[in-house]
C-alpha cells in the first residue's frame, strides 16, 4: 500500500476535471453531500441498545469519497445551514435547533465531523479507501477523532463526575462496528467498478 498522497478520490473519477464546468459539478457534489448528510442524521435504525443512526457514516464516507478539501466544504456548508436553524441534525426539533442546539452536547461531536472528514479525505488521496482492510482503518481513526471531542465536550458541559462515557460513547460502539464493516465493503467495491467502466 502506497502512502503517499497520489491518488485521486471518487469524487475526481468522473465528469470534467478543469475549468468552469469542474466547478459546477463540485458545487453539485457539494450540494448532494449535504442534503445525504441531513437525510443520513435523520436515520434511524433499530438496534441495542440505542437506535443506529448513519450521520457518522455519511460523514466519512463523505470526507473519503470527496478529498479532504471538497469533504470539507461539504461539512462546513452542513454546519452553516444547520447554525441557520434549519432541522438536518441527528436530534434537532422545534423546541431546539440552529446554534442553541450545536452548542448542547453534540457540539464536540460536530467539531469532530469536521477533523474526521478532513483525516478521511487525506488518507483516501494516500489510497486507504481502496482496499477493505486499509478502509477499516480509516472509519476507526476517523470515528476516534469524532468521539473525542465529543465525550471530552460532554464533560466539560455536565462534569466528569457524570457517566460521560455511557452517555456519549459505549451505547454506540456496535452500530459503529457495522458502519465501519459497510463503508470497508463499500468504498473498495465502488472502485472496483471504476476500475471496470474504464478497462
Amino acid at each position: 500500500m502506497q502512502l503517499t498522497a497520489s491518488h485521486s478520490v471518487l469524487a475526481e473519477t468522473f465528469g470534467p476535471s478543469t475549468g468552469i464546468a469542474r466547478r459546477i459539478k463540485q458545487a453539485v457534489l457539494v450540494i448532494l453531500g449535504v442534503a445525504m448528510l441531513a437525510i443520513a442524521a435523520k436515520v434511524k435504525v433499530p438496534m441495542w441498545p440505542v437506535p443506529m443512526t448513519m450521520g457518522t457514516f455519511a460523514v466519512l464516507t463523505i470526507g473519503a469519497a470527496y478529498g479532504p478539501r471538497l469533504g470539507l466544504t461539504t461539512i462546513l456548508g452542513y454546519m452553516i445551514i444547520g447554525a441557520l436553524g434549519f432541522d438536518i441534525f441527528a436530534g434537532s426539533s422545534a423546541e431546539k435547533f440552529g446554534l442553541e442546539y450545536m452548542m448542547g452536547g453534540t457540539g464536540g461531536y460536530l467539531v469532530g465531523y469536521i477533523v474526521a472528514a478532513l483525516v478521511l479525505g487525506a488518507l483516501a488521496q494516500r489510497g486507504w479507501d481502496r482496499s477493505a482492510v486499509w478502509m477499516a482503518v480509516a472509519m476507526l481513526i476517523g470515528n476516534v477523532l469524532i468521539y473525542v471531542p465529543g465525550v471530552a465536550w460532554l464533560g466539560m458541559l455536565y462534569g466528569w463526575d457524570k457517566p460521560i462515557l455511557e452517555w456519549g460513547l459505549t451505547p454506540f460502539l456496535l452500530g459503529d462496528v457495522l458502519k465501519l464493516a459497510l463503508a470497508a465493503a463499500l468504498l473498495p467495491a465502488l472502485w472496483k467498478l471504476v476500475g471496470n467502466a474504464r478497462s
